[in-house]
């Protein structure tokens, strides 16, 4: 089924100034569904998810957050925070005019997800996790990017020189995932370790006090043998949620390599949290 696409673009406001976001449409309807990247991945990532989505009926949108893809990329660490990110979503939802959506992500995007849950529960249909980052994550997290932060910050040349290679490679000349990679390489240096400063001393998640509060149905994908996302962090997560279901990927890479099963129960889990909220509004009138 053919889906229609379509390039949109927002602004938010902070302390820094006015930065431009970027997203992308899939479908059209009232049932949103918002897709977020992973860390300094593009919202292309989440490409073949959406279009799957959007061919059962949903409407799709992916969203490069600040720093991240065909957004601005401000040199300014204080712009970067799961807090700052899950207020850029609402922004969106704003700006879409969308009442409610189902909130997606992987990784940091999952991250944003529950952050969105939290500040704004009202705006929230269902959530869909993938190898969210917490408290067994932290450790792996920050022995992988501080000296990605590090060797941005005092050895710049490194990251630009990345970013004009990755610049010069055209992406239809590569399979989907190889110029997902180019462009989550293509940061400028000063750029990059601004978003690795904020994420990583910023607030990384929201505290298990104020996830278990998220009332929203939750459907969580967690990976059984990955040291930056660990399936405790899944485990510890589902037992925190009043209204979860947990999907066991078989390996780090299947909704990447074979990803039929895992975008099913997502699609599936997806339109049925807008059909809930169907029969809920008829019983309601009904009530009338």
């Amino acid at each position: 089924m053919l889906v229609s696409e379509r390039i949109g673009q927002l602004f938010v406001e902070s302390d820094g100034g006015r930065d431009r976001l970027e997203y992308t449409e899939y479908g059209s309807g009232g049932d949103w569904v918002v897709l977020l990247p992973g860390l300094l991945m593009p919202r292309r990532m989440q490409q073949p998810l959406a279009r799957a989505m959007a061919a059962q009926g949903l409407h799709v949108v992916t969203l490069d957050l600040l720093g991240h893809g065909r957004s601005d990329q401000p040199a300014d660490p204080l712009v970067y925070s799961t807090s700052s990110f899950g207020e850029q979503v609402v922004v969106l939802l704003d700006h879409l005019g969308a009442d409610q959506a189902v909130i997606g992500g992987t990784s940091l995007g999952a991250n944003v997800a529950l952050e969105v849950a939290v500040v704004a529960p009202e705006r929230v249909r269902g959530l869909v996790v993938e190898m969210p980052v917490l408290d067994n994550a932290l450790v792996a997290g920050v022995l992988a990017f501080v000296p990605i932060m590090l060797a941005a910050r005092y050895v710049p040349v490194v990251a630009d020189t990345v970013q004009r290679t990755a610049r010069s490679v055209p992406r239809g000349l590569v399979p989907f995932w190889a110029g997902v990679l180019l462009d989550t390489v293509d940061h400028r240096a000063d750029s990059l370790a601004s978003v690795l400063h904020g994420v990583i001393f910023g607030r990384i998640a929201p505290s298990s006090s104020q996830r278990r509060r998220i009332a929203a149905p939750v459907l969580v994908v967690g990976h059984p043998v990955d040291p930056f996302h660990p399936f405790v962090d899944v485990d510890m997560l589902a037992a925190e949620l009043p209204d979860v279901r947990v999907e066991r990927a078989s390996s780090v890479l299947e909704w990447r390599l074979r990803p039929e099963r895992l975008t099913a129960a997502a699609s599936d889990f997806a339109v049925a949290c807008w059909q809930d909220a169907t029969t809920t509004r008829r019983a309601r009138l009904r009530k009338r």
